[in-house]
């Protein structure tokens, strides 16, 4: 409810689409019982269903088009005007000051503004990534405490946050640490030779002092994350097999480790019919060797496709600058006739594509980063039927517990 419809916003950040969407949302959630009991067609049912999310998603997307300070892609003063003083001529000079909230205006319209907003949507995108497969992990820490592994703890969340932050939350970090900094450092330089030269750092990409250092030692760490994943939670599950089938296992050992063995039986991992119990050290260590490689691959390929993000938002901002520029301003220019007829096709334009078609593209999008890039970090649906959260669900079934216990 709070990170969906925010990377939904992420990609859709205008205020004045987020306005329409508003309106559009609030429309539903008041007359929510006459829409109810009306028949709808298919397409408008969906989203009277999704009230309650597209609701949140405009909210978010008005946030955000504050922060890129933009409505239909023009330019806002709201916090008033520019930190950038043009006295000398048509070189605009920064007064020492920041922007209030959001984007400085003075960017709009200049040769710099789609370089300098691609670079910082990027790393945004980046930074928001990591932050949401980080959360992903620590929900796997969730369940291991829920389900008392702590094999699932030491031997799978440990390493495992402890890999992506290495990597991904150094880069993170040295975004940070670049902004704030004021430094032109190269990121994508000092990420690549990070592992081609470890060690070595040039002058004008080291952004603190003890950097070089610090990349070796989290490229060696990073590096022995990945036989910690890979070999020790098999090899403890099979000493512990073999300690209860020789009954050495004291009934503590048992209480700790028995929701282990058990879970990778009954997953169909490990059973293989010897009559010992049902391990099988070999079904068990191909079942982590698969988890393993893809936790490695999909630490790069899921951070990069949280870059998604950039590309829609882009791409969102520059349909809705091509829309005012080329269908609202250009027709002013050719009379009242002609305005009228710009201002329909801009709208219809704005309602057509990018308020219905643009705003499908990014659901979806956001939908996919849920479902696949934070979701793979915790959830197994094992071949179970997925359950989604129902509260009225929730509320029947506690009411006629409560019946039932009456």
């Amino acid at each position: 409810m709070v990170t969906f419809p925010f990377l939904f916003a992420v990609m859709f950040g205008d205020l004045g689409h987020g306005i329409l969407m508003l309106l559009f949302a609030a429309y539903m959630v008041v007359n929510e019982r006459a829409l109810g009991a009306a028949k709808l067609d298919e397409i408008t049912g969906m989203m009277f269903g999704g009230r309650y999310i597209i609701l949140p998603m405009a909210l978010f997307s008005i946030y955000t088009g504050l922060l890129y300070n933009e409505c239909f892609s023009c330019p806002m003063t709201l916090f008033g005007g520019s930190n950038y003083d043009y006295a000398e001529g048509n070189v605009p000079t920064w007064n020492g000051k920041t922007y209030a909230f959001g984007l400085d205006p003075a960017w709009h319209g200049t040769k710099g503004e789609l370089p300098f907003t691609n670079s910082m949507k990027m790393k945004m995108s980046i930074i928001m990534g990591v932050a949401q497969m980080d959360l992903g992990i620590i929900m796997s820490l969730m369940n291991a405490l829920y389900f008392r592994k702590p094999v699932d703890i030491w031997h799978g969340f440990v390493p495992q946050i402890i890999f992506l932050n290495g990597l991904f939350g150094y880069l993170a970090l040295l975004i940070v640490i670049k902004w704030v900094s004021g430094s032109q450092a190269d990121l994508y330089h000092v990420m690549i030779y990070m592992f081609l030269s470890p060690g070595t750092l040039d002058k004008e990409n080291t952004l603190f002092p003890g950097q070089a250092g610090l990349q070796v030692l989290l490229v060696l760490v990073c590096v022995a994350c990945v036989p910690w994943m890979l070999f020790t939670k098999p090899m403890i599950l099979k000493k512990q097999h073999e300690a209860r089938s020789r009954g050495y296992t004291s009934l503590a050992d048992n209480a700790v480790f028995a929701d282990d063995g058990e879970d990778d039986e009954g997953d169909g991992h490990g059973s293989s019919g010897d009559g010992d119990g049902g391990f099988d050290f070999g079904d068990t260590m191909v079942h982590q060797m698969i988890h393993t490689i893809e936790f490695v691959l999909g630490a790069v390929s899921n951070t990069a496709s949280y870059l998604r993000l950039w590309a829609l938002s882009l791409a969102h901002a520059q349909l809705s600058a091509v829309f005012w520029d080329r269908m609202l301003l250009l027709s002013v220019t050719l009379g009242p006739a002609a305005m009228i007829i710009g201002f329909g096709a801009w709208f219809g334009a704005t309602i057509g594509v990018l308020m219905t078609m643009e705003s499908l593209s990014a659901f979806l999008h956001a939908l996919r980063l849920h479902w696949v890039e934070y979701q793979n970090k915790f959830f197994g649906g094992e071949g179970k039927a997925f359950e989604p959260f129902d509260l009225d669900k929730i509320e029947q079934e506690s009411e006629a517990e409560d019946a039932a216990a009456a």
